[in-house]
């Protein structure tokens, strides 16, 4: 399967930075798209591809580490590649603590920034890949009676059919038949399927 062409961004107030990194990063075949400030990126709504951000630290205004903080609190989790000519201990320690990616010193090698962006480009195809996973199975999730989802937690807390229908007061067949159906909604090949799946989706046992 061709994987999606991956977006970078490009964050910086000084202009000739930004057309440096762009040349540089269209010639590794990203799409690469520059803003001039925080609040101009803020903007901006990302299309749904892989990405990375590559951000300039101390900026006029909006500082890189306050456009972290207002990512994170809009749900925008890009990995966040930081570059800075003016790196000190304590700005790199708030951003990696706040997620980040790298932390880059101006001047830094092409060879530097591309291999950061590439880990950055691969962390956020897989984020890509789990929120999908996660989406699909809560609409599976979603399809599941009342009854199934008691049998769906019962089942993978351990319990043999015949110690679910004594919970449940029903027919061990009646369980039989809904184990069946879930199994069906959710996909799952096997026991060990359905046990992954709940923790994934955070379904806790019903067992007493």
């Amino acid at each position: 399967m061709i994987e999606e062409k991956a977006a970078v961004y490009v964050v910086d107030d000084d202009p000739s930075v930004r057309k440096a990194l762009e040349r540089l990063l269209r010639s590794a075949d990203y799409d690469a798209r520059t803003f001039a400030s925080a609040p101009e990126f803020l903007d901006f709504t990302c299309p749904d591809t892989p990405g990375c951000l590559i951000l300039d630290i101390k900026m006029p205004g909006l500082s890189g580490l306050e456009l972290q903080e207002r990512l994170s609190e809009k749900g925008i989790f890009l990995p966040i590649i930081f570059i800075t000519g003016h790196g000190t201990v304590p700005a790199s320690v708030r951003a990696f603590k706040a997620g980040a990616m790298d932390f880059l010193q101006k001047p830094f090698k092409d060879r530097e920034l591309l291999d950061a962006v590439s880990r950055g480009i691969g962390k956020h195809r897989r984020l890509r890949r789990e929120q999908n996973e996660m989406k699909a199975l809560r609409t599976k999730l979603d399809t599941l009676t009342p009854r199934q989802r008691e049998v769906f937690s019962l089942v993978v807390s351990g319990l043999l059919n015949k110690q679910v229908a004594f919970d449940l007061g029903i027919a061990e067949k009646t369980v039989k038949v809904h184990r069946a159906r879930v199994m069906q909604k959710m996909g799952a090949q096997s026991l060990a399927d359905l046990v992954r799946f709940a923790q994934k989706l955070g379904i806790r046992s019903s067992a007493a």
